[in-house]
């Protein structure tokens, strides 16, 4: 079996020696014991969360959604926000008594054990691979478009080129620092979130009628309301960006503040401009014409509202909003993958960090090529599901780990922040996580099932050995 030496917190089961950590400067790289530094605020933490979260719930999603439950629509986003909060609520917790890069993984291997943990953080890689593969899928549409509206149509077949291109670029600026991948993050949400208030507060006067022409009602849920919870199922991926904000837990300045903060306001948010996008898109067009806009529904939204302007404005939003959530998620996938290097559950080199940069530079290549991979099949829905899949299964461990801190109650844990209602808002988020598998496609369901299964028989392979210390060495 690989190397199964004590690594970064784990202590691993027989008689092999400890490996020292090493200082390699040739390579200008530092191992193990190194940890990341902690540049990001505030701020950050939130740009990363709304960054992440607006890209796939505004510019990608209302087309698909609206074909799939109508105007109620606008409730399968609400139930999305709701399920994400009663996460976020017990990952807040979860993050200040813990503050390390890692997120879920972290959580549920110290609150569940070596096991539960191994298959968490490596289906979380994973599902954050699909999650970020799905994002470039969506930057490349909107780079297409934004071509055509600057005269240049060159078609659908570069949607893929041009989104393998930038995800190439988005891991190497990773490459070069956390705190530059957070000033472009920072810069990107900014501009969006200006973009959109503009465009959501007259798209709302004229959907009621204060201005503009009134438009015709429709049936709030043409298809019943099953259609309602399979489509909620779908957008949940627009949810995953509060998580991601706890994946860089460990380059958070001040953490018992700013994660819990970053977390839930980056939920409420988004979650307020998921519902007025739906709103306002479907009072422009009405649901089934909509759907037949597919992932740049939003353009002709804009166009209807403020002509060839809006078209434009739009454009240019989905394409910051797609390069926030690639960005984001590239950043969040790496520090999964470290996080479980650290811990020996992977060969222990994917946890070197770069000291010329900071970053752990070998993690970042390990996230951007499976990534490159899934853009390549351009199955956008697919990838959406999949990554809503394996992140369900960990925020409903996440819940439950809380659970069971609490019921233990180890002497390092000492959250800043506790949940409010407890227990009854983390029993809530287990069962609503869990809850929403039950209705996506069967497709998704067995593509989530195998990796699931992969990564099980990996920690039976390479991992069975670790044991876990606590959270705070």
């Amino acid at each position: 079996m690989s190397d199964q030496s004590s690594v970064g917190g784990a202590n691993i089961e027989g008689d092999t020696p400890r490996i020292e950590p090493t200082v390699e400067t040739d390579e200008a790289t530092i191992t193990d014991d190194a940890e990341l530094e902690r540049t990001l605020g505030l701020s950050g933490g939130l740009a990363i969360g709304i960054g992440t979260m607006i890209g796939a719930g505004i510019f990608v999603f209302p087309g698909l959604a609206a074909g799939q439950a109508g105007p109620a629509a606008a409730g399968s986003f609400a139930i999305g926000a709701l399920v994400a909060l009663l996460v976020a609520l017990p990952a807040s917790e979860l993050a200040t008594a813990m503050p390390k890069s890692g997120g879920g993984y972290y959580y549920i291997s110290r609150g569940l054990g070596t096991l539960p943990g191994a298959v968490v953080g490596l289906s979380l890689w994973f599902g954050l691979v699909f999650a970020t593969a799905f994002y470039l899928v969506g930057f490349g549409y909107y780079a297409v478009d934004t071509l055509a509206e600057l005269g240049v149509t060159v078609g659908d077949g570069l949607v893929i080129p041009l989104a393998l291109l930038f995800g190439a670029g988005v891991t190497v600026l990773n490459v070069t620092g956390t705190e530059n991948a957070a000033k472009l993050q920072n810069g990107i949400v900014a501009l969006l979130l200006s973009i959109l208030v503009v465009f959501l507060g007259y798209g709302s006067l004229d959907a009621v009628g204060l201005v503009g022409t009134p438009s015709a009602p429709e049936q709030f849920a043409p298809f019943g309301t099953l259609p309602v919870l399979t489509t909620a199922a779908l957008v949940f991926t627009s949810y995953l960006g509060f998580a991601q904000v706890a994946t860089v837990a460990g380059e958070m300045r001040d953490p018992g503040r700013n994660l819990p903060l970053a977390m839930v306001g980056s939920v409420l948010i988004v979650g307020v401009l998921y519902v007025a996008t739906i709103f306002v898109s479907t009072s422009a067009f009405g649901s089934e014409r909509l759907a037949t806009f597919g992932e740049t529904a939003m353009v002709e939204v804009g166009r209807h509202y403020f002509g060839s302007i809006g078209a434009v404005a739009i454009v240019f939003g989905g394409l910051l909003a797609t390069m926030s959530s690639a960005n984001a998620s590239v950043l969040s996938t790496s520090r999964a993958i470290y996080a479980v290097s650290k811990d020996a559950l992977l060969p222990r080199r994917a946890s070197h960090i770069n000291l010329r940069y900071g970053t752990p530079h070998v993690a970042l290549g390990m996230a951007g090529g499976p990534i490159l991979a899934l853009v390549a099949t351009g199955r956008v829905e697919l990838l959406a599901e999949v990554a809503s899949f394996l992140h369900l299964i960990t925020y409903g461990l996440l819940c439950v780990a809380l659970l069971a801190l609490r019921r233990n109650e180890p002497v390092w844990y000492d959250p800043d922040f506790r949940v409010p209602g407890y227990p009854v808002v983390p029993i809530l988020g287990a069962l609503a996580s869990f809850a929403l598998l039950g209705f996506m496609q069967p497709v998704s369901q067995l593509v989530g099932i195998a990796i699931m299964l992969a990564t099980a028989g990996w920690y039976a392979y390479y991992g069975r050995g670790v044991s876990l210390k606590g959270a705070v060495e």
